[in-house]
């Protein structure tokens, strides 16, 4: 059975930053990338932040400069480090992992960026 398990999410001032982590366990077959999307009220899921098992990353223009997403493969976690966040940032994140046999995906956590 695999899990992914989130946790960083919060309420944050415009201009805070948050850091939001994700540990995958159990038997994961040939991982190819980890990543985050979001999904805000009313609106589709979209990518966030992803990087592949050689280190390549692709950002949403929306977050370039803003956010970097990392891994640490050893302990299949990936982060996501968010800097001066906006209130379009606001929305349920979730985490992904892709691999060779299925996508698995976090419960999502939430990140609110308010005044």
């Amino acid at each position: 059975q695999v899990q992914l398990v989130e946790s960083g999410g919060g309420l944050v001032q415009p201009g805070g930053s948050l850091t939001l982590s994700c540990a995958a366990s159990g038997r994961i077959f040939r991982i190819n990338a980890m990543g985050w999307y979001r999904q805000a009220a009313g609106k589709e899921r979209e990518l966030v932040a992803r990087i592949t098992t050689r280190g390549t990353t692709v950002y949403a223009d929306s977050v370039k400069d803003r956010f970097t997403v990392s891994r640490d493969s050893a302990k299949n976690t990936v982060y996501l480090q968010m800097n001066s966040l906006k209130p379009e940032d606001t929305a349920v994140y979730y985490c992904n992992v892709e691999s060779w046999v299925s996508d698995y995906w976090g419960q999502g956590t939430q990140v609110t960026v308010s005044s």
